[in-house]
């Protein structure tokens, strides 16, 4: 359930937790079109017969489509109230410490880092920790750097 924060609150959030996502399955399908899309056609990703021989036992998503999953993940997670844009700025530690597995679920836990203010808004760093369900470890962890734009006017 997507968590509503007013901005003014923003500040007083630091290392807290803004939420948890729903799970989403990153299935096969999602897996060939990233590897369309990007042109990574790695076998280890796409050719499930040779894969199911691999490392993982099947083939596995790419860790840049686990991390283009959060766009999705954190709309389903928090929203920051008062603010008429987000613009996304950059990444932070990116790590891809364990696999996603084609037909697994994953799913976002954010938790607010830092806020800095600026003249139109603030700039906020929220760590994102992409779980895999019964996963022992993260598929991926990333710190994301968000322009949030006040509306014009706003105080």
């Amino acid at each position: 359930m997507t968590q509503e924060i007013p901005f003014e609150e923003l500040a007083g959030r630091i290392g807290e937790e803004l939420g948890l996502s729903d799970w989403l399955e990153i299935d096969q399908a999602r897996i060939d079109a990233f590897a369309a899309a990007t042109d990574d056609r790695q076998w280890i990703h796409v050719d499930t017969e040779r894969a199911a021989n691999g490392p993982y036992g099947g083939t596995v998503a790419h860790g840049y489509l686990t991390l283009s999953m959060l766009p999705r993940l954190t709309a389903e997670t928090y929203v920051v109230g008062g603010v008429s844009t987000r613009v996304n700025y950059g990444l932070d530690r990116v790590r891809f410490p364990a696999p996603v597995r084609s037909g697994a679920r994953i799913r976002d836990r954010a938790t607010l880092l830092a806020v800095e203010p600026n003249a139109r808004g603030a700039r906020i760093t929220v760590r994102n920790e992409i779980e895999i369900e019964g996963g022992e470890r993260p598929a991926c962890i990333a710190e994301t750097i968000t322009l949030l734009v006040r509306p014009e006017g706003a105080s």
